[in-house]
């Protein structure tokens, strides 16, 4: 399968808001999780079945429901009904190939990003759909696998005297964007640092993979590139929205959230760039490489010309050559090509061509 698109063939000619799991099973079974807390009271449990959850939705509490698994329908189609999700949002939460964006439902804000990972053996990027609906004292997120950058926050709710935990679901909402985009920027850097390294690797001109590897760097920036920026303008979105949900102390975190994302893909830009510029160093020094071979490949004809031009008279089968049968013919005939090609090498060594 594609990592830039997915296959879209089940959905093909199928009507709007049609329950269709597009992407790959990534777990075994659904799993769901429930944090349900406020500055007291802190509730963290794993639920057996999706319908546990629901009347979380009842309390005056914050819950998160996190849900990981996206293969089986029924089950997500079970926490579209215990929370009155659209039949498009649910349509938007199945298909794993979603651009990132930010929707406004009055009673709840559905938020689509792609939450990145980078693989140290392989070097490369690989993506998973967050989909997160943002009510009134609800937060659901849903996750292709388990497994994410979340831990940070957890382990704040965990701390009574927290910030998140005197906080709404809006504070809850941005906590976990602004995880997921510290993310974006520790990639970026792990990146960059490798990127920054082959310079000094393009410069020796030993490394014969060099030209690989930039080509490998330039894919992995380019679905680097896709996630983020789309992720820039669904916050620049978030942040300029005018909804109840988001309280109006939490609008200046959004606003540093903003700023974060735009610092992210600033530096996808930078080390694209970089990487450009990595590109045309490579081959210039692949042409001056070359150009030094063939200067000293020239030199040599340029020596042996002559020296050939004499071996090739006195090589002729001709009978009555001068000075064939003088008796030494062929110490002249060596001092002559050793004097021509000495004077050569002088000649070339001071006009610097060696």
């Amino acid at each position: 399968m594609a990592r830039f698109l997915k296959n879209r063939e089940e959905s093909k000619g199928q009507s709007p808001g049609a329950l269709i799991f597009i992407g790959e099973k990534k777990t075994t079974s659904v799993q769901a999780r429930v944090i349900d807390y406020d500055s007291t009271i802190l509730t963290e449990q794993e639920l057996s079945h999706i319908k546990d959850g629901s009347h979380f939705k009842q309390t005056n509490t914050v819950t998160w429901l996190n849900i990981n698994g996206l293969h089986d329908i029924e089950k997500i189609k079970e926490v579209g009904q215990n929370f009155d999700l659209h039949p498009l949002v649910m349509e938007d939460i199945l298909n794993t190939g979603q651009r990132p964006k930010v929707e406004d439902f009055n009673a709840y804000i559905f938020i689509v990003l792609k939450m990145i990972r980078f693989d140290t053996e392989t070097e490369m990027i690989f993506n998973e759909q967050l989909s997160i609906v943002l009510g009134d004292n609800f937060l659901v997120t849903f996750q292709e696998q388990p497994g994410d950058v979340f831990e940070p926050v957890r382990k704040r709710i965990r701390r009574q005297k927290s910030r998140i935990r005197g906080s709404g679901t809006d504070y809850l909402a941005y906590s976990l964007l602004d995880t997921v985009v510290d993310n974006y920027i520790h990639i970026i850097e792990v990146i960059g640092e490798k990127i920054e390294d082959l310079e000094e690797v393009i410069l020796e001109g030993n490394d014969t993979t060099v030209m690989e590897k930039i080509n490998a760097f330039k894919r992995e920036i380019n679905y680097l590139r896709k996630s983020i920026r789309p992720a820039r303008e669904a916050i620049l979105h978030l942040s300029r929205l005018d909804s109840d949900l988001f309280q109006e102390s939490t609008i200046p975190f959004l606003k540093d959230l903003q700023d974060l994302i735009n610092q992210a893909t600033e530096a996808i830009d930078t080390y694209r760039d970089l990487l450009t510029d990595q590109l045309n160093i490579y081959n210039s020094v692949m042409a001056n490489k070359m150009n030094d071979i063939m200067k000293i490949l020239t030199i040599f004809a340029a020596i042996f010309i002559p020296l050939t031009f004499i071996a090739g008279i006195y090589g002729t089968n001709f009978e009555y050559l001068p000075e064939l049968h003088y008796k030494y013919s062929y110490a002249v005939f060596w001092t002559a090509l050793i004097v021509i090609a000495g004077a050569l090498l002088v000649f070339f060594k001071r006009k610097r061509w060696l």
